[in-house]
C-alpha cells in the first residue's frame, strides 16, 4: 500500500486501492438504489392492476347478481349456480 504525501500546496489524496474501493462501493450502492426504485414503481404498477381488476369485478358482479338473483350461489370452480 502506498503511503499518503501530504503536499499543503496540491491537497490530500487517498491511495488507489482506497479511492477505487470507494468508487466501487458507491457504485454498488447507486445500482442498489435504482434496483429498489424499479421494484418500487413495480409494486405501484401491480397496484393499479388490482384496483382495476378489483373495479371489473365488481361490475361484473352486479352483472352476475342482476341475472341470478341476490342471493345467488356461484361455484368458482364448476359454474354452478346456487341459491342461499
Amino acid at each position: 500500500m502506498k503511503t499518503v504525501k501530504m503536499n499543503p500546496e496540491k491537497g490530500v489524496f487517498m491511495t488507489q486501492e482506497e479511492l477505487e474501493k470507494t468508487q466501487g462501493m458507491h457504485g454498488e450502492f447507486n445500482k442498489m438504489k435504482m434496483q429498489l426504485a424499479d421494484i418500487e414503481l413495480q409494486k405501484h404498477g401491480l397496484i393499479r392492476s388490482i384496483d382495476m381488476l378489483r373495479l371489473d369485478f365488481s361490475s361484473h358482479e352486479k352483472t352476475l347478481m342482476d341475472k341470478y338473483g341476490e342471493d345467488a350461489v356461484i361455484n368458482v370452480q364448476t359454474g354452478e349456480v346456487t341459491k342461499k
